[in-house]
């Protein structure tokens, strides 16, 4: 299947000067998963709703300092290919280029969409994350969101003891603070927790800061939704995918098929991933930026990878994605080089992000990182099962 019948040519575009207030008010459009960033009429990246969530940056900065690269693809590029390249770039929009015109977008949604029927025949246990991040209802807003931004994640299910009781999302927690260190601005720094300030004193930044540190403070109790939707482990992909679209979300919690206990959660990106699986698995390790790798090929990138998992016992590589991407930073005309390893072994799921000047360099960083994760046994998630070819016919044949 080719992307050519569901690219789209309605997607947001923004030069790259434009200021970050501009952008993140696109981002009003709840369906908008990432916008387009240009320099001209050349394409520079995009930024997408996490990622400017996750932000520190100031309104007034310009969207060019937020870019996320993110490969293009053309419009008769196989489906099963750009799945790959958005599990390998963390991008779930990417750009359609037509030469060197861009012509549209491809979306992780309309990828979903157009493969849902060949989704029958993987269940939710073959593509979950074992491993559910969550916080408990004391946990505080502040704790919360670092939570969210560190493991890069858009949903944390509240769970008491076992019980599941509730969901706390990025978005919502930004709004809850954005909103009310707003509403002090020139005023009163607000109640929260006190009576407030003197009548006809100004808040200023210290009122926005006080009513802010005091937001993060509250317990997610007062801010989670209660309202969280499940699945269980037997569940097939198509009937997640479907709940999916009809609510609106991209997550869902897995709980045990006998016991009802949460044990982990899927996303539209472990659903994807699922996607690039081959029946033939004829390379386990995949490298997006291969061309910037000095002195290096793509064996010696996969021995790299086999040598982390090697040396700490017997460990088998399932899937490896490895990306590299290039900033406009240089010192001494070397530039500064992001490199991204997610690994995804027998053992266990582990990822590293390390940035150096040179490709090389910034790659056997990444790898340092991910075996100190695998001395000490920090994973991310257990290992997705790859599933059998011939049950599976069905999902490889889209």
């Amino acid at each position: 299947m080719d992307i050519s019948g569901i690219l789209s040519t309605h997607y947001t575009e923004f030069d790259i000067g434009t200021p970050l207030s501009k952008v993140a008010g696109a981002f009003e459009n709840q369906e908008l998963d990432a916008v387009v960033v240009t320099d001209g009429d050349k394409y520079r990246g995009v930024v997408s709703r996490r990622q400017l969530a996750s932000s520190s940056n100031q309104p007034s900065s310009k969207v060019g300092s937020q870019v996320q690269h993110a490969p293009t693809v053309d419009r008769t590029e196989d489906g099963r290919e750009v799945a790959r390249l958005m599990i390998g770039s963390d991008a779930k929009t990417l750009p359609v280029l037509h030469g060197d015109r861009l012509v549209g977008v491809v979306t992780a949604d309309a990828v979903l969409e157009a493969v849902r029927p060949f989704l029958d025949a993987v269940i939710v246990e073959d593509a979950y994350s074992a491993k559910l991040v969550s916080a408990s209802p004391d946990t505080t807003v502040g704790k919360a969101l670092n939570t969210l931004r560190e493991a890069r994640i858009a949903h944390l299910p509240v769970v008491e003891g076992t019980e599941l009781v509730g969901m706390v999302g990025l978005y919502g927690v930004i709004d809850f603070t954005t909103r009310g260190s707003s509403k002090s601005q020139g005023g009163s720094s607000g109640s929260f927790g006190g009576s407030g300030r003197a009548s006809g004193s100004h808040g200023g930044f210290g009122a926005r800061e006080g009513d802010s540190d005091r937001m993060l403070d509250l317990p997610v109790r007062n801010l989670m939704s209660e309202t969280v939707e499940t699945v269980r482990l037997s569940a097939p992909l198509d009937d997640v995918v479907e709940t999916m679209f009809d609510r609106e979300i991209s997550s869902l919690v897995v709980t045990d098929d006998e016991s009802d206990d949460p044990v982990g959660i899927i996303t539209k990106t472990d659903i994807i991933e699922a996607l690039t699986w081959e029946r033939d698995d004829r390379r386990a390790v995949q490298v997006f930026g291969l061309e910037l790798l000095e002195g290096m090929n793509y064996d010696d990138v996969s021995a790299l990878v086999e040598s982390v998992t090697t040396k700490y016992g017997d460990m088998r590589v399932i899937k490896a994605s490895i990306e590299l991407h290039e900033h406009k930073e240089q010192s001494q005309g070397v530039p500064l080089i992001l490199a991204r390893i997610r690994l995804v072994t027998d053992r266990g799921y582990f990822t590293a992000d390390r940035e150096g000047y040179g490709a090389t360099h910034a790659l056997r960083l990444a790898a340092n990182a991910i075996e100190r994760q695998v001395l000490k046994g920090k994973t991310y998630g257990q290992s997705k099962k790859n599933p059998d070819a011939e049950p599976q016919e069905h999902l490889y044949g889209w």
